[in-house]
Protein backbone atom coordinates (compact mmCIF):
# COMPACT_ATOMS: atom_id res chain seq x y z
CA UNK A 1 0.00 0.00 0.00
CA UNK A 2 1.04 3.63 -0.39
CA UNK A 3 3.67 4.88 2.08
CA UNK A 4 3.04 1.82 4.18
CA UNK A 5 6.48 1.91 5.85
CA UNK A 6 6.07 5.41 7.26
CA UNK A 7 2.51 4.69 8.27
CA UNK A 8 3.45 1.56 10.18
CA UNK A 9 6.16 3.48 11.98
CA UNK A 10 3.42 5.31 13.87
CA UNK A 11 1.55 2.10 14.69
CA UNK A 12 -0.78 -0.27 12.89
CA UNK A 13 -3.29 1.03 10.37
CA UNK A 14 -6.17 -0.46 12.29
CA UNK A 15 -5.05 1.26 15.49
CA UNK A 16 -4.77 4.58 13.68
CA UNK A 17 -8.31 4.27 12.45
CA UNK A 18 -9.54 3.45 15.92
CA UNK A 19 -7.75 6.53 17.22
CA UNK A 20 -9.61 8.62 14.65
CA UNK A 21 -12.87 7.28 15.98
CA UNK A 22 -13.86 5.35 12.86
CA UNK A 23 -15.60 2.13 13.91
CA UNK A 24 -14.46 -1.03 12.16
CA UNK A 25 -17.95 -1.86 10.94
CA UNK A 26 -18.04 1.44 9.00
CA UNK A 27 -15.60 -0.13 6.53
CA UNK A 28 -17.33 -3.47 6.32
CA UNK A 29 -18.66 -4.39 2.90
CA UNK A 30 -21.60 -6.68 2.44
CA UNK A 31 -20.24 -10.22 2.36
CA UNK A 32 -16.73 -9.11 1.29
CA UNK A 33 -13.43 -9.74 3.07
CA UNK A 34 -11.28 -6.61 3.43
CA UNK A 35 -7.61 -6.15 4.23
CA UNK A 36 -6.23 -3.92 6.95
CA UNK A 37 -6.39 -0.21 6.00
CA UNK A 38 -3.49 1.78 4.59
CA UNK A 39 -3.26 5.52 3.83
CA UNK A 40 -4.25 6.73 0.37
CA UNK A 41 -4.14 9.93 -1.65
CA UNK A 42 -4.24 10.75 -5.35
CA UNK A 43 -0.94 12.62 -5.10
CA UNK A 44 0.72 9.66 -3.38
CA UNK A 45 -0.54 7.31 -6.08
CA UNK A 46 0.87 9.64 -8.76
CA UNK A 47 4.21 9.73 -6.91
CA UNK A 48 4.22 5.93 -6.79
CA UNK A 49 3.60 5.70 -10.55
CA UNK A 50 6.46 8.14 -11.18
CA UNK A 51 8.82 6.06 -9.03
CA UNK A 52 7.78 2.88 -10.82
CA UNK A 53 8.50 4.48 -14.21
CA UNK A 54 12.10 5.05 -13.15
CA UNK A 55 12.60 1.33 -12.60
CA UNK A 56 12.48 -1.62 -15.01
CA UNK A 57 9.09 -3.19 -15.42
CA UNK A 58 8.38 -6.22 -13.27
CA UNK A 59 5.20 -8.08 -14.10
CA UNK A 60 3.13 -9.43 -11.25
CA UNK A 61 3.66 -13.07 -10.44
CA UNK A 62 1.29 -15.03 -12.74
CA UNK A 63 -1.44 -17.18 -11.33
CA UNK A 64 -1.54 -20.87 -12.19
CA UNK A 65 -1.98 -20.91 -16.01
CA UNK A 66 -3.17 -24.50 -15.93
CA UNK A 67 -6.18 -23.28 -13.94
CA UNK A 68 -6.89 -20.07 -15.86
CA UNK A 69 -6.68 -21.79 -19.24
CA UNK A 70 -9.43 -24.16 -18.16
CA UNK A 71 -11.73 -21.20 -17.43
CA UNK A 72 -12.61 -20.86 -21.10
CA UNK A 73 -15.54 -19.00 -22.64
CA UNK A 74 -18.12 -21.58 -21.54
CA UNK A 75 -16.69 -22.04 -18.05
CA UNK A 76 -16.37 -18.29 -17.54
CA UNK A 77 -19.99 -17.77 -18.56
CA UNK A 78 -21.10 -20.05 -15.74
CA UNK A 79 -19.34 -17.94 -13.10
CA UNK A 80 -21.60 -15.14 -11.91
CA UNK A 81 -20.94 -12.60 -9.21
CA UNK A 82 -23.56 -12.80 -6.47
CA UNK A 83 -25.16 -9.33 -6.23
CA UNK A 84 -25.69 -9.95 -2.52
CA UNK A 85 -21.93 -9.37 -2.19
CA UNK A 86 -21.86 -6.12 -4.20
CA UNK A 87 -19.66 -3.37 -2.82
CA UNK A 88 -21.82 -0.47 -1.53
CA UNK A 89 -24.93 -2.61 -1.87
CA UNK A 90 -26.25 -1.32 1.45
CA UNK A 91 -24.20 1.85 1.59
CA UNK A 92 -25.22 5.49 1.20
CA UNK A 93 -24.38 5.76 -2.52
CA UNK A 94 -26.54 4.86 -5.46
CA UNK A 95 -24.32 2.53 -7.51
CA UNK A 96 -23.29 -0.91 -6.21
CA UNK A 97 -20.05 -2.42 -7.60
CA UNK A 98 -19.80 -6.01 -8.82
CA UNK A 99 -16.70 -7.84 -10.02
CA UNK A 100 -15.62 -9.96 -13.00
CA UNK A 101 -13.84 -13.27 -12.47
CA UNK A 102 -10.43 -14.15 -13.89
CA UNK A 103 -10.23 -16.64 -16.76
CA UNK A 104 -8.46 -17.69 -19.96
CA UNK A 105 -9.07 -14.34 -21.66
CA UNK A 106 -8.51 -12.17 -18.55
CA UNK A 107 -5.49 -13.58 -16.72
CA UNK A 108 -3.98 -10.44 -15.16
CA UNK A 109 -5.08 -10.10 -11.53
CA UNK A 110 -6.55 -6.69 -10.69
CA UNK A 111 -6.63 -5.51 -7.08
CA UNK A 112 -9.78 -3.74 -5.89
CA UNK A 113 -9.83 -1.33 -2.95
CA UNK A 114 -12.50 0.60 -1.10
CA UNK A 115 -11.67 4.08 0.22
CA UNK A 116 -12.96 5.55 3.45
CA UNK A 117 -12.29 8.90 5.13
CA UNK A 118 -11.38 9.35 8.77
CA UNK A 119 -10.37 12.64 10.35
CA UNK A 120 -9.87 14.19 6.92
CA UNK A 121 -7.54 11.40 5.74
CA UNK A 122 -8.30 8.65 3.24
CA UNK A 123 -7.59 4.98 3.82
CA UNK A 124 -7.71 2.06 1.41
CA UNK A 125 -8.71 -1.52 2.16
CA UNK A 126 -8.31 -4.23 -0.46
CA UNK A 127 -11.30 -6.37 -1.34
CA UNK A 128 -9.78 -9.84 -0.99
CA UNK A 129 -10.88 -12.34 -3.63
CA UNK A 130 -12.85 -15.37 -2.56
CA UNK A 131 -14.72 -17.89 -4.73
CA UNK A 132 -17.60 -17.54 -2.27
CA UNK A 133 -18.49 -14.18 -3.88
CA UNK A 134 -19.50 -16.00 -7.05
CA UNK A 135 -22.11 -18.50 -8.10
CA UNK A 136 -20.32 -21.29 -9.99
CA UNK A 137 -20.70 -25.02 -10.66
CA UNK A 138 -19.26 -27.41 -8.10
CA UNK A 139 -16.71 -28.65 -10.65
CA UNK A 140 -15.69 -25.20 -11.91
CA UNK A 141 -11.90 -24.89 -12.37
CA UNK A 142 -12.19 -21.47 -10.70
CA UNK A 143 -12.50 -23.23 -7.37
CA UNK A 144 -8.80 -24.13 -7.65
CA UNK A 145 -7.68 -20.49 -7.51
CA UNK A 146 -6.17 -19.39 -4.18
CA UNK A 147 -7.78 -16.95 -1.78
CA UNK A 148 -6.77 -13.40 -2.64
CA UNK A 149 -6.18 -14.23 -6.33
CA UNK A 150 -7.68 -10.94 -7.50
CA UNK A 151 -10.33 -10.04 -10.02
CA UNK A 152 -10.48 -9.37 -13.77
CA UNK A 153 -12.50 -6.14 -13.64
CA UNK A 154 -15.64 -4.54 -12.31
CA UNK A 155 -19.03 -3.09 -13.21
CA UNK A 156 -21.06 -0.23 -11.81
CA UNK A 157 -24.65 -1.36 -11.43
CA UNK A 158 -27.61 0.90 -12.09
CA UNK A 159 -29.00 3.18 -9.42
CA UNK A 160 -31.55 1.95 -6.96
CA UNK A 161 -32.94 5.48 -6.67
CA UNK A 162 -34.50 8.14 -8.89
CA UNK A 163 -35.56 7.54 -12.48
CA UNK A 164 -33.33 4.50 -12.81
CA UNK A 165 -34.94 2.84 -9.80
CA UNK A 166 -37.40 1.11 -12.12
CA UNK A 167 -34.56 -1.08 -13.40
CA UNK A 168 -33.30 -4.19 -11.65
CA UNK A 169 -29.89 -2.96 -10.49
CA UNK A 170 -28.69 -6.52 -10.09
CA UNK A 171 -29.07 -7.11 -13.84
CA UNK A 172 -28.39 -3.67 -15.30
CA UNK A 173 -24.99 -2.00 -15.32
CA UNK A 174 -23.79 1.24 -16.91
CA UNK A 175 -19.98 1.08 -16.77
CA UNK A 176 -17.61 -1.88 -17.16
CA UNK A 177 -13.81 -2.06 -16.83
CA UNK A 178 -12.43 -5.36 -18.13
CA UNK A 179 -9.13 -6.33 -19.75
CA UNK A 180 -5.88 -4.31 -20.09
CA UNK A 181 -6.97 -0.66 -19.75
CA UNK A 182 -10.28 -1.04 -21.60
CA UNK A 183 -13.59 0.31 -20.31
CA UNK A 184 -17.09 0.90 -21.70
CA UNK A 185 -20.28 2.72 -20.80
CA UNK A 186 -23.82 2.70 -22.07
CA UNK A 187 -25.20 5.74 -23.83
CA UNK A 188 -28.61 7.39 -23.82
CA UNK A 189 -30.11 4.37 -25.58
CA UNK A 190 -29.08 1.88 -22.85
CA UNK A 191 -26.70 -0.10 -25.03
CA UNK A 192 -23.00 -0.94 -24.88
CA UNK A 193 -20.90 -0.61 -28.01
CA UNK A 194 -17.43 0.83 -28.58
CA UNK A 195 -14.74 0.99 -25.89
CA UNK A 196 -12.30 3.51 -24.51
CA UNK A 197 -8.98 2.70 -22.87
CA UNK A 198 -6.35 4.37 -20.78
CA UNK A 199 -3.63 4.46 -23.42
CA UNK A 200 -2.64 2.98 -26.80
CA UNK A 201 1.02 2.17 -27.46
CA UNK A 202 2.52 1.53 -30.90
CA UNK A 203 -0.72 0.74 -32.72
CA UNK A 204 -0.01 -0.24 -36.34
CA UNK A 205 3.74 0.43 -36.09
CA UNK A 206 5.65 -1.75 -38.61
CA UNK A 207 7.84 -4.45 -37.07
CA UNK A 208 6.84 -3.47 -33.54
CA UNK A 209 4.06 -5.22 -31.62
CA UNK A 210 1.36 -3.20 -29.94
CA UNK A 211 1.66 -3.05 -26.16
CA UNK A 212 -1.34 -3.38 -23.84
CA UNK A 213 -0.65 -2.00 -20.36
CA UNK A 214 -3.00 -3.00 -17.57
CA UNK A 215 -5.00 -1.24 -14.93
CA UNK A 216 -3.64 -3.26 -12.01
CA UNK A 217 -5.34 -1.52 -9.08
CA UNK A 218 -8.63 0.28 -8.61
CA UNK A 219 -9.73 2.41 -5.66
CA UNK A 220 -13.43 3.17 -5.12
CA UNK A 221 -14.43 6.23 -3.15
CA UNK A 222 -17.25 5.48 -0.77
CA UNK A 223 -20.11 7.64 -2.09
CA UNK A 224 -21.39 10.36 0.17
CA UNK A 225 -24.87 10.00 1.61
CA UNK A 226 -27.42 11.23 -0.88
CA UNK A 227 -25.10 10.96 -3.89
CA UNK A 228 -27.31 9.39 -6.53
CA UNK A 229 -25.51 10.56 -9.67
CA UNK A 230 -21.75 9.90 -9.60
CA UNK A 231 -18.93 7.56 -8.68
CA UNK A 232 -15.23 8.33 -8.29
CA UNK A 233 -12.65 5.65 -9.07
CA UNK A 234 -8.83 5.80 -9.20
CA UNK A 235 -6.71 3.42 -11.28
CA UNK A 236 -3.02 2.54 -11.43
CA UNK A 237 -1.69 1.72 -14.93
CA UNK A 238 1.39 -0.47 -15.39
CA UNK A 239 3.20 -1.82 -18.45
CA UNK A 240 6.68 -2.40 -19.89
CA UNK A 241 6.77 1.10 -21.46
CA UNK A 242 4.53 3.17 -19.22
CA UNK A 243 3.01 3.80 -15.82
CA UNK A 244 0.15 6.10 -14.98
CA UNK A 245 -2.66 7.11 -12.71
CA UNK A 246 -6.23 7.89 -13.75
CA UNK A 247 -8.97 9.55 -11.75
CA UNK A 248 -12.47 8.85 -13.10
CA UNK A 249 -15.45 10.90 -11.94
CA UNK A 250 -18.35 9.11 -13.63
CA UNK A 251 -21.83 10.57 -13.79
CA UNK A 252 -24.98 8.64 -14.68
CA UNK A 253 -27.58 10.87 -16.26
CA UNK A 254 -29.38 10.75 -19.58
CA UNK A 255 -25.91 10.13 -21.00
CA UNK A 256 -22.82 8.87 -19.17
CA UNK A 257 -20.14 11.51 -18.54
CA UNK A 258 -16.62 10.77 -17.33
CA UNK A 259 -14.25 13.50 -16.17
CA UNK A 260 -10.75 12.01 -16.33
CA UNK A 261 -7.51 13.31 -14.88
CA UNK A 262 -4.64 11.25 -16.34
CA UNK A 263 -0.95 11.35 -15.30
CA UNK A 264 1.30 9.27 -17.54
CA UNK A 265 5.03 8.45 -17.25
CA UNK A 266 7.08 6.74 -19.97
CA UNK A 267 9.58 4.06 -19.05
CA UNK A 268 10.97 3.85 -22.58
CA UNK A 269 10.56 5.35 -26.05
CA UNK A 270 7.20 4.88 -27.77
CA UNK A 271 6.92 5.16 -31.56
CA UNK A 272 3.21 6.05 -31.58
CA UNK A 273 1.79 7.33 -28.30
CA UNK A 274 -2.00 7.25 -28.43
CA UNK A 275 -3.64 9.30 -25.69
CA UNK A 276 -7.39 9.09 -24.93
CA UNK A 277 -7.85 6.17 -27.36
CA UNK A 278 -11.22 4.93 -28.61
CA UNK A 279 -11.69 1.45 -30.06
CA UNK A 280 -14.62 0.36 -32.22
CA UNK A 281 -15.82 -2.05 -34.89
CA UNK A 282 -16.62 -1.21 -38.50
CA UNK A 283 -17.24 -4.08 -40.90
CA UNK A 284 -19.35 -2.50 -43.65
CA UNK A 285 -22.09 0.10 -44.18
CA UNK A 286 -24.06 1.69 -47.00
CA UNK A 287 -20.77 2.89 -48.50
CA UNK A 288 -19.51 -0.49 -49.68
CA UNK A 289 -20.58 -4.07 -49.04
CA UNK A 290 -19.02 -7.16 -50.66
CA UNK A 291 -21.61 -9.27 -52.45
CA UNK A 292 -23.49 -11.71 -50.20
CA UNK A 293 -20.98 -11.37 -47.36
CA UNK A 294 -23.78 -11.22 -44.80
CA UNK A 295 -27.56 -11.01 -44.74
CA UNK A 296 -27.66 -7.68 -42.91
CA UNK A 297 -27.49 -4.35 -44.79
CA UNK A 298 -24.93 -2.82 -42.37
CA UNK A 299 -22.78 -4.01 -39.45
CA UNK A 300 -20.83 -1.50 -37.34
CA UNK A 301 -20.56 -0.04 -33.84
CA UNK A 302 -19.44 3.31 -35.30
CA UNK A 303 -19.73 4.73 -38.79
CA UNK A 304 -17.44 7.76 -38.69
CA UNK A 305 -14.82 9.90 -37.00
CA UNK A 306 -15.98 13.43 -36.15
CA UNK A 307 -13.47 16.21 -35.41
CA UNK A 308 -13.99 19.77 -34.20
CA UNK A 309 -10.53 21.19 -34.70
CA UNK A 310 -8.82 24.16 -33.12
CA UNK A 311 -9.58 26.33 -36.15
CA UNK A 312 -13.30 25.68 -35.66
CA UNK A 313 -13.76 23.42 -38.70
CA UNK A 314 -16.20 20.53 -38.38
CA UNK A 315 -14.99 17.35 -40.08
CA UNK A 316 -16.69 14.03 -40.79
CA UNK A 317 -14.55 11.10 -41.91
CA UNK A 318 -16.61 7.97 -42.78
CA UNK A 319 -14.92 4.78 -41.63
CA UNK A 320 -13.41 2.19 -43.96
CA UNK A 321 -12.69 -1.52 -43.79
CA UNK A 322 -9.46 -1.43 -45.82
CA UNK A 323 -7.63 -4.26 -47.54
CA UNK A 324 -4.57 -3.52 -45.41
CA UNK A 325 -3.96 -1.54 -42.24
CA UNK A 326 -4.19 2.22 -42.82
CA UNK A 327 -3.17 5.14 -40.58
CA UNK A 328 -4.53 8.66 -41.14
CA UNK A 329 -3.41 11.76 -39.25
CA UNK A 330 -5.29 15.04 -38.89
CA UNK A 331 -2.86 17.69 -37.61
CA UNK A 332 -4.29 20.15 -35.12
CA UNK A 333 -3.53 22.65 -32.36
CA UNK A 334 -5.76 22.98 -29.31
CA UNK A 335 -8.44 20.59 -30.57
CA UNK A 336 -11.97 21.25 -29.39
CA UNK A 337 -13.00 17.63 -29.55
CA UNK A 338 -13.29 14.43 -31.56
CA UNK A 339 -15.05 11.11 -31.36
CA UNK A 340 -16.15 7.89 -32.99
CA UNK A 341 -19.86 8.23 -33.64
CA UNK A 342 -22.78 6.05 -34.62
CA UNK A 343 -24.91 8.44 -36.68
CA UNK A 344 -27.14 5.91 -38.41
CA UNK A 345 -30.01 5.24 -35.96
CA UNK A 346 -32.39 3.47 -38.37
CA UNK A 347 -33.14 -0.14 -37.39
CA UNK A 348 -34.06 -0.97 -40.99
CA UNK A 349 -30.44 -0.28 -41.97
CA UNK A 350 -29.25 -3.14 -39.73
CA UNK A 351 -32.20 -5.57 -39.32
CA UNK A 352 -30.49 -7.17 -36.33
CA UNK A 353 -31.64 -7.72 -32.76
CA UNK A 354 -28.24 -6.83 -31.30
CA UNK A 355 -29.19 -3.14 -31.53
CA UNK A 356 -26.46 -1.64 -33.68
CA UNK A 357 -28.77 1.34 -34.16
CA UNK A 358 -28.54 2.00 -30.40
CA UNK A 359 -24.77 1.76 -29.97
CA UNK A 360 -23.42 4.86 -28.20
CA UNK A 361 -21.36 7.58 -29.78
CA UNK A 362 -18.28 8.58 -27.79
CA UNK A 363 -17.04 12.17 -27.85
CA UNK A 364 -13.80 13.42 -26.26
CA UNK A 365 -13.88 16.95 -24.89
CA UNK A 366 -10.40 18.28 -24.00
CA UNK A 367 -10.30 20.16 -20.71
CA UNK A 368 -7.43 22.59 -21.10
CA UNK A 369 -4.84 23.19 -23.81
CA UNK A 370 -3.55 20.02 -25.46
CA UNK A 371 -1.08 21.95 -27.62
CA UNK A 372 0.09 20.64 -31.00
CA UNK A 373 -0.46 17.14 -32.26
CA UNK A 374 -2.83 15.14 -34.41
CA UNK A 375 -5.96 13.07 -34.21
CA UNK A 376 -4.95 9.74 -35.70
CA UNK A 377 -7.24 7.05 -37.09
CA UNK A 378 -6.11 3.45 -37.50
CA UNK A 379 -8.25 1.19 -39.68
CA UNK A 380 -7.53 -2.54 -39.73
CA UNK A 381 -9.04 -5.12 -42.12
CA UNK A 382 -11.71 -7.40 -40.70
CA UNK A 383 -13.97 -10.09 -42.12
CA UNK A 384 -16.34 -10.32 -39.17
CA UNK A 385 -18.05 -8.24 -36.50
CA UNK A 386 -16.20 -9.93 -33.63
CA UNK A 387 -13.04 -7.85 -34.16
CA UNK A 388 -12.48 -4.28 -32.99
CA UNK A 389 -10.64 -2.92 -36.02
CA UNK A 390 -10.88 0.87 -35.62
CA UNK A 391 -8.83 3.01 -33.23
CA UNK A 392 -8.77 6.80 -32.85
CA UNK A 393 -6.58 8.80 -30.45
CA UNK A 394 -4.61 11.98 -29.87
CA UNK A 395 -0.85 11.94 -30.58
CA UNK A 396 1.25 14.85 -29.23
CA UNK A 397 3.61 16.43 -31.75
CA UNK A 398 6.76 15.94 -29.67
CA UNK A 399 8.44 12.53 -29.76
CA UNK A 400 7.46 10.22 -26.90
CA UNK A 401 10.80 9.54 -25.20
CA UNK A 402 11.65 7.61 -22.05
CA UNK A 403 11.31 9.87 -19.04
CA UNK A 404 8.59 12.03 -20.60
CA UNK A 405 5.44 12.68 -18.60
CA UNK A 406 1.95 13.86 -19.53
CA UNK A 407 -0.84 15.46 -17.53
CA UNK A 408 -4.11 15.36 -19.42
CA UNK A 409 -7.64 16.29 -18.42
CA UNK A 410 -10.65 15.47 -20.57
CA UNK A 411 -14.33 14.55 -20.51
CA UNK A 412 -15.89 11.54 -22.24
CA UNK A 413 -19.48 11.85 -23.46
CA UNK A 414 -21.16 8.46 -23.99
CA UNK A 415 -24.26 9.66 -25.75
CA UNK A 416 -26.66 9.39 -28.66
CA UNK A 417 -25.58 12.37 -30.78
CA UNK A 418 -22.66 14.78 -30.64
CA UNK A 419 -22.81 16.75 -27.37
CA UNK A 420 -21.84 19.97 -29.21
CA UNK A 421 -23.76 19.77 -32.49
CA UNK A 422 -22.56 21.85 -35.40
CA UNK A 423 -24.85 24.56 -36.81
CA UNK A 424 -23.87 23.23 -40.25
CA UNK A 425 -25.61 20.44 -42.11
CA UNK A 426 -24.04 17.09 -41.29
CA UNK A 427 -23.11 14.14 -43.47
CA UNK A 428 -25.47 11.18 -43.08
CA UNK A 429 -24.42 8.79 -45.86
CA UNK A 430 -21.60 8.05 -48.28
CA UNK A 431 -22.41 5.79 -51.22
CA UNK A 432 -20.10 4.47 -53.94
CA UNK A 433 -21.00 2.83 -57.23
CA UNK A 434 -20.04 2.58 -60.89
CA UNK A 435 -19.36 5.88 -62.63
CA UNK A 436 -21.08 7.14 -65.75
CA UNK A 437 -24.73 7.66 -66.60
CA UNK A 438 -27.56 5.11 -66.69
CA UNK A 439 -28.34 3.90 -70.20
CA UNK A 440 -24.89 4.70 -71.50
CA UNK A 441 -21.69 2.60 -71.59
CA UNK A 442 -19.99 2.74 -68.19
CA UNK A 443 -16.39 4.01 -68.26
CA UNK A 444 -13.82 1.61 -66.86
CA UNK A 445 -12.18 2.45 -63.53
CA UNK A 446 -14.54 5.38 -62.77
CA UNK A 447 -16.39 5.51 -59.46
CA UNK A 448 -19.53 7.47 -58.62
CA UNK A 449 -19.85 9.05 -55.18
CA UNK A 450 -23.12 10.13 -53.56
CA UNK A 451 -22.55 12.07 -50.33
CA UNK A 452 -25.70 13.01 -48.41
CA UNK A 453 -26.06 15.98 -46.05
CA UNK A 454 -28.99 17.08 -43.96
CA UNK A 455 -29.47 20.17 -41.80
CA UNK A 456 -31.05 23.57 -41.34
CA UNK A 457 -28.60 25.58 -43.53
CA UNK A 458 -29.65 23.53 -46.56
CA UNK A 459 -33.28 24.54 -46.02
CA UNK A 460 -32.29 28.16 -46.78
CA UNK A 461 -31.27 27.38 -50.38
CA UNK A 462 -33.77 29.14 -52.62
CA UNK A 463 -35.84 27.22 -55.14
CA UNK A 464 -33.95 26.85 -58.40
CA UNK A 465 -30.54 27.33 -56.74
CA UNK A 466 -28.16 24.43 -56.24
CA UNK A 467 -25.36 24.44 -53.67
CA UNK A 468 -21.81 24.54 -54.99
CA UNK A 469 -19.48 21.61 -54.34
CA UNK A 470 -16.05 22.57 -53.02
CA UNK A 471 -14.22 19.38 -53.96
CA UNK A 472 -10.55 18.36 -53.96
CA UNK A 473 -8.49 15.16 -54.07
CA UNK A 474 -4.84 14.27 -53.53
CA UNK A 475 -4.75 12.85 -57.08
CA UNK A 476 -7.18 11.94 -59.85
CA UNK A 477 -9.90 13.76 -61.78
CA UNK A 478 -13.53 14.69 -61.12
CA UNK A 479 -16.41 14.78 -63.59
CA UNK A 480 -20.20 14.89 -63.64
CA UNK A 481 -20.20 17.09 -60.48
CA UNK A 482 -23.41 18.60 -59.09
CA UNK A 483 -25.78 18.72 -56.09
CA UNK A 484 -29.46 17.89 -55.92
CA UNK A 485 -32.17 17.66 -53.29
CA UNK A 486 -32.89 14.12 -52.20
CA UNK A 487 -36.41 13.38 -53.52
CA UNK A 488 -37.87 12.19 -50.22
CA UNK A 489 -39.64 15.35 -49.11
CA UNK A 490 -37.33 15.92 -46.12
CA UNK A 491 -36.39 19.64 -45.90
CA UNK A 492 -32.67 20.33 -46.04
CA UNK A 493 -31.72 16.88 -47.33
CA UNK A 494 -29.30 17.18 -50.26
CA UNK A 495 -26.71 14.99 -51.90
CA UNK A 496 -23.52 15.91 -53.63
CA UNK A 497 -22.57 13.59 -56.47
CA UNK A 498 -19.53 13.25 -58.65
CA UNK A 499 -17.58 10.75 -60.71
CA UNK A 500 -13.95 10.16 -59.86
CA UNK A 501 -11.19 8.76 -62.06
CA UNK A 502 -8.16 7.81 -59.95
CA UNK A 503 -4.53 8.00 -60.98
CA UNK A 504 -2.42 5.09 -59.76
CA UNK A 505 -3.28 2.52 -57.13
CA UNK A 506 -2.36 4.37 -53.91
CA UNK A 507 -5.12 5.59 -51.52
CA UNK A 508 -6.68 8.92 -52.44
CA UNK A 509 -7.71 11.53 -49.85
CA UNK A 510 -10.82 13.47 -50.82
CA UNK A 511 -12.32 16.61 -49.31
CA UNK A 512 -15.79 18.10 -49.88
CA UNK A 513 -18.24 20.62 -48.48
CA UNK A 514 -21.23 22.53 -49.87
CA UNK A 515 -21.59 26.29 -49.99
CA UNK A 516 -23.98 28.88 -51.35
CA UNK A 517 -22.07 32.01 -52.36
CA UNK A 518 -19.95 32.91 -49.34
CA UNK A 519 -22.06 30.82 -46.96
CA UNK A 520 -20.69 27.43 -45.86
CA UNK A 521 -23.63 25.05 -45.62
CA UNK A 522 -22.14 21.76 -44.45
CA UNK A 523 -19.42 20.22 -42.38
CA UNK A 524 -16.35 19.01 -44.25
CA UNK A 525 -16.49 15.46 -45.60
CA UNK A 526 -13.14 13.69 -45.75
CA UNK A 527 -12.72 10.28 -47.30
CA UNK A 528 -9.88 7.92 -48.09
CA UNK A 529 -10.63 6.00 -51.28
CA UNK A 530 -8.69 2.90 -52.27
CA UNK A 531 -8.75 2.51 -56.08
CA UNK A 532 -9.73 -0.95 -57.24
Amino acid sequence: MLDRRSFLAAGSAAAALAALGLPEEALAANGLQLSQPAPFSFDALVAQAKRLAARPYTAAAPLAPQVLERIDYDAHGKIRFDPANALFRDGPGAFPVTFFHLGRFFQTPVRMHVLENAGGDSFAREVLYSPSYFSMPADSPARSLPEGAGFAGFRLQESRLGDQGKLDWQKNDWVAFLGASYFRAIGELYQYGLSARGIALDVAVPDKPEEFPNFTRFYFETPAAGNTTSMTVYALLEGPSVTGVFKFVMQRGKAVLMDIDARIFLRRDVSRLGLVPLTSMYWYSETTKPTAIDWRPEVHDSDGLAIWNGAGERIWRPLNNPTQTRASAFADTKPRGFGLLQRDRNFDHYQDGVNYEKRPSLWIEPLGDWGEGSVQLIEIPTDDEIHDNTVAFWVPKADAKAGASYSLQYRLHWTDQEPFPSPLARCVATRIGRGGQPGQPRPQGVRKFMVEFIGQPLTTVRFGVKPELVLTASRGKFSYVFAEAVPNGVPGHWRAQFDFTPEGTEPVDMRLYLKNGDQTLTETWLYQYQPG
